[in-house]
């Protein structure tokens, strides 16, 4: 099964749930009213990326040259960049659209394939937005936070976007079904490595710091940099600037 077609049976499942705990939490607001069920699926997540995942990238990270390991990162961001540049369309902002549009031609191209990031020198700005940040700018509500299988942290409006920006990005429609397999793997283990450092960062409850991490994240993205004040439920500030 595919990731597309999985995310998409996991929110089909779990979407019926969240309209109602929408309704039910309307008085009390709750981020996380599947907190029970989050946190078992957490443990198996955190358990896949102890024994397996979190292993290979650390092997990924030490086999890998930096100047190649930043080649492939800048690779999966060149085309995070086409992506953004679409969304940024249907969000009305066209500006943003036009210059990502322009580092996704100029990194393709001058860039060889997006390895290196030619565009940042010329002064092209990354705009990074997804399908959950359309959503977001077209009025729909969050929803609850969930813990996915494999996927890790999402809300129902993240979760719904990355089914479409899995299927947008252009290694979606690759026909070569190894070659697809393989572009997937290796985003999954470069996107990991990037993150070993981060991991030292992680204190007391696993579950509530990355949850809270990712909502902040996610209400950083949607609102242009600027923080809701109900943030401040989920820890000080100082951890958060460290994070």
């Amino acid at each position: 099964m595919s990731r597309f077609a999985f995310l998409l049976v996991i929110l089909s499942i779990l979407l019926p749930l969240s309209v109602q705990a929408q309704d039910d939490v309307q008085e009390i607001p709750n981020k996380d009213p599947f907190e029970s069920v989050n946190r078992v699926i957490f443990d198996f997540n955190d358990g896949l990326d102890s024994y397996f995942l979190r292993p290979v990238a650390k092997g990924y990270h030490f086999v890998m040259p930096e100047f190649a390991e930043r080649g492939v990162g800048n690779f999966f961001a060149n085309l995070s960049d086409a992506n953004s540049a679409a969304n940024a369309v249907l969000q009305g902002r066209f500006g943003n659209a036009a210059e990502g549009s322009g580092r996704f031609l100029v990194n393709s191209t001058l860039g060889l394939l997006g390895f290196f990031d030619v565009a940042s020198r010329m002064g092209l700005k990354s705009h990074r937005t997804d399908f959950g940040h359309t959503l977001a700018s077209w009025g729909l509500p969050s929803g609850p936070y969930l813990m996915v299988p494999l996927f890790g942290p999402r809300t129902i409006r993240s979760g719904t976007g990355s089914i479409f920006d899995t299927y947008a990005l252009p290694q979606s429609h690759i026909d070569n079904v190894p070659l697809r397999n393989s572009l997937y793997g290796l985003e999954i283990i470069d996107a990991r490595a990037s993150l070993l450092q981060a991991d030292e960062l992680l204190s007391g409850d696993r579950y509530i710091f990355i949850r809270d991490a990712y909502l902040q994240q996610r209400e950083v993205l949607v609102n242009d940099g600027k923080v809701d004040d109900s943030f401040s439920d989920f820890g000080d500030d100082e951890q958060w600037e460290d994070f």
